[in-house]
């Protein structure tokens, strides 16, 4: 499986970025797509993520009302709107694929990025102030 994320950029805040992530390989996505960041000297953080078969989605706090994940099944595609950003969204942002067991093993780790196997490679998202 292969990810490729794209879409980021230099933007000022109160900006907007589209994140794409294709997905390539045999069952490219297997339960869920979820994206990180990683901000300059910070750990990785969960931003959201999608189920694929149903489309359920999943915020952070901070991402809630700004940032919207979809995905196209038939392209095997995943995409990040992210609308009035702010200067504390600048970093590093990835997309990756999660292997979950049912609805109940999602719903209790789908935040946990060690339950994602496989990445892009991210793509930098700058905001300015």
């Amino acid at each position: 499986v292969q990810l490729q994320a794209s879409g980021g950029g230099l933007v000022q805040a109160g900006g907007s970025l589209r994140l794409s992530c294709a997905a390539s390989g045999r069952a490219a996505v297997t339960y869920a797509v979820g994206w990180f960041r990683q901000a300059p000297g910070k750990d990785r953080e969960f931003v959201t993520a999608i189920t694929w078969r149903s489309g359920s989605r999943s915020y952070a706090d901070y991402a809630k009302g700004r940032f919207t994940i979809s995905r196209d099944n038939t392209k095997s595609m995943g995409y990040l709107e992210m609308n009035s950003l702010k200067p504390e969204d600048t970093g590093v942002y990835y997309c990756a694929t999660g292997s979950f067991s049912n609805d109940f093993d999602y719903a209790r780790d789908y935040t946990n990025s060690r339950r994602y196997g496989y990445w892009g490679q991210g793509t930098l998202v700058t905001v300015s102030s």
